[in-house]
């Protein structure tokens, strides 16, 4: 019998955002795997650190942040074979992922080489976007409006495209885009329709107009864009 591989979302960074299903799997399983940026410790671990038990068996695996795919799959090819021989073996692992495992989630590049092979069950956690919207008590969206998420790093002509085409927007991974992003919205006029949202849920969240957000902006940090076409109040 091979183990089952457990891909839990972590949510956003807030320990308290963890589910109760993704607690009881993280604090049971035998071995539990998480990614990390080369030379930096693990959020995702960072967030679930107080589920993990002593004498647990850790499998980190370092991703390195570059533009060129190729050593992005390199790092998941050898993370998979790593993962593969523990669930041959018959041990359950617990793949933590920050945020949502299939939204914008490290984790579904494991899934797609696993899966195949091993039995896995996918857990849930609550999305960046959903914490964004709670942090800055914005309705992103209302009967029927559409929301639409963009990376920050689209280039301006499809950027701008695409927020003048939408009710109501949430751009991700804004870090060292912010400024060309900044301009595409005021270039839109729609700047005092927008809002930046940096570590959500963390103790050093910050939540201010799009106008004034610092530079350079947190990697983790997001702007929260709506038209206002449907009468919420």
């Amino acid at each position: 019998m091979t183990g089952t591989l457990f891909g839990i979302g972590v949510g956003p960074g807030d320990r308290d955002l963890i589910t109760l299903k993704a607690a009881r799997l993280i604090a049971v399983c035998p071995v539990v795997a998480y990614p990390a940026l080369a030379g930096i410790p693990s959020f995702a671990r960072a967030i679930a650190a107080d589920l993990i038990e002593p004498g647990c068996d850790e499998i980190v695996f370092e991703i390195p942040m570059t533009v060129a795919r190729g050593p992005a799959q390199a790092a998941y090819d050898a993370a998979a074979a790593r993962i593969a021989r523990v669930l041959d073996s018959g041990r359950d692992v617990a793949c933590l992922c920050e945020g949502d495992p299939f939204f914008y989630g490290s984790f579904m590049y494991l899934h797609a080489r696993l899966a195949p092979r091993f039995t896995v069950e996918i857990v849930p956690g609550v999305s960046s976007v959903s914490a964004c919207a709670a942090a800055a008590a914005r309705p992103l969206a209302a009967r029927n409006e559409a929301v639409t998420v963009l990376p920050g790093p689209l280039g301006d002509e499809v950027l701008t495209r695409r927020i003048r085409a939408a009710d109501s927007v949430a751009i991700m991974k804004v870090g060292r885009h912010l400024p060309r992003i900044r301009r595409v919205i005021e270039g839109l006029g729609l700047t005092d329709r927008a809002i930046f949202v940096a570590r959500a849920t963390l103790p050093d969240q910050m939540v201010c107009p799009l106008a004034d957000a610092p530079e350079p902006a947190p990697y983790f940090s997001m702007i929260l864009l709506t038209k206002g076409a449907d009468p919420w109040l």
